[in-house]
């Protein structure tokens, strides 16, 4: 996994509070309204706030953002690989707005052994066809980011 460097990994989230991490630690016993956030990123043309809803993903110890959008570009996507930086929205439960930062994540061996899990969680039996597609041959263009939380001074 060649793309991940120890300043971009979100294997601990230990200085968030607890019920923050919690919140961000899913598991793929999670719901769909467990999985929904809102991001705002900075318009790539504009440098406008642009808020979005978005589902988010966990895996490895990693926090992810996907999107299945074939080959046609995505604005949340464009507009973080031109400012990776953002806000991460958690809405459902607990209300905190995260300073994030996202990494393309472009090795193909990454992508997917992530894409394959989020896949397999996608098609837990409590909470099936929720998030569509759920085949793994769907999700192989889908834009992937990682993302972290910086731990603020």
């Amino acid at each position: 996994m060649t793309d991940r460097n120890d300043s971009e990994r979100d294997s601990s989230l230990s200085h968030l509070p607890d019920h923050i991490r919690r919140a961000i630690e899913i598991t793929p016993a999670a719901g769909t309204s467990e999985r929904i956030i809102d991001i705002t990123t900075l318009g790539r043309r504009t440098g406008r706030p642009r808020r979005i809803d978005i589902f988010f993903y966990r895996t490895a110890g990693s926090t992810y953002l996907c999107s299945v959008a074939g080959r046609a570009a995505t604005d949340w996507h464009a507009n973080l690989l031109t400012n990776p930086t953002f806000t991460f929205h958690l809405k459902n439960g607990i209300r905190a707005d995260l300073p994030a930062r996202a990494t393309p994540v472009t090795d193909p061996a990454e992508r997917q052994a992530v894409l394959a899990a989020i896949v397999a969680d996608l098609n837990q039996p409590h909470d099936p066809g929720t998030i569509r597609p759920t085949r793994l041959e769907d999700w192989a263009d889908s834009r992937l980011m990682r993302i972290s939380f910086p731990d603020q001074p």
